[in-house]
């Protein structure tokens, strides 16, 4: 384990420091093949409190209606016995002293449900919309930004990190880990496995049994192997640069997440206006 870190420290030492606004280009062994400019794209206003707006919004137009069936806590056969029984006067069971149906008995319905008519969207302007997701993508290149957010990456790595075409092509989940390891930023895939716990509530009965920490954010030109290759890694996001929103770039509104980014995939997202 010791040599092991010796030669982690070893091969951060090696790597050449970079000259601000430049970005390297690294190949799947984690070298430096290359060096770009940081697109105008990245260089926006940073704004905080738009990017909460933004996700807010995102999250709650996501959101899916949901109510209790109509006839809920209502298919019990019931009478009243009226007053002067000194009881109360709650709807009871036929033949039964049991109290059925009305909102305070066992198995009745809800007094005020859920409708699915209710609107749970929130209006947001275009343009705000728009300042968000650049401003989160702003905060991806900024690394005290990105390592405030509790990511963990090689130190001298240029973020967002960014990586030759060939990561695209790679076939399987064992080289994909590989490349990572060699790039220097596996150990926030490790992170978010190690903070992955079973989720309180309910939830865990309908699907949702494990919470995972966001990690990585594998951003690539197209749908690829290589997508399919890291999908499946704890806190591990994938998209294309035209799904690539506010929610996504700052999840739960926490700017600064650590970007993986192919070469073709950067140079669509610097065509970006601001």
């Amino acid at each position: 384990m010791a040599e092991k870190q010796v030669k982690k420290k070893k091969a951060e030492e090696e790597k050449p420091k970079h000259a601000p606004g430049k970005l390297m280009v690294y190949d799947l062994d984690g070298k430096v093949s290359g060096e770009l400019d940081l697109p105008e794209s990245f260089k926006g206003e940073y704004r905080p409190d738009i990017i909460r707006r933004a996700v807010t919004a995102i999250e709650a137009n996501a959101r899916q209606p949901y109510a209790p069936a109509p006839r809920a806590g209502m298919r019990h056969s019931v009478e009243t016995w009226g007053k002067g029984r000194g009881v109360s006067r709650v709807q009871r069971l036929m033949n039964s002293s049991t109290g059925a149906q009305s909102p305070g008995n066992v198995g009745g319905r809800r007094a005020h449900p859920p409708k699915v008519e209710k609107d749970l969207g929130k209006k947001i302007n275009h343009k705000e919309l728009l300042l968000g997701k650049l401003s989160a993508l702003r905060a991806t290149s900024e690394a005290g930004l990105v390592r405030a957010r509790g990511h963990r990456f090689s130190d001298g790595l240029t973020v967002p990190v960014v990586v030759r075409d060939d990561f695209e092509s790679i076939k399987s989940t064992q080289d994909a880990v590989k490349a990572l390891e060699s790039i220097g930023v596996y150990d926030d895939v490790e992170r978010a496995l190690k903070g992955t716990n079973i989720r309180a509530g309910r939830g865990k009965m309908r699907g949702r049994r494990y919470r995972v920490p966001k990690s990585l954010l594998v951003v690539l030109s197209k749908e690829c192997v290589g997508g399919r290759s890291v999908r499946n890694l704890p806190g591990v996001d994938v998209a294309t640069p035209s799904k690539l929103n506010a929610s996504v770039l700052a999840p739960g509104g926490a700017p600064g997440r650590l970007m993986l980014v192919s070469e073709s995939a950067l140079q669509t997202i610097g065509a970006w206006r601001r």
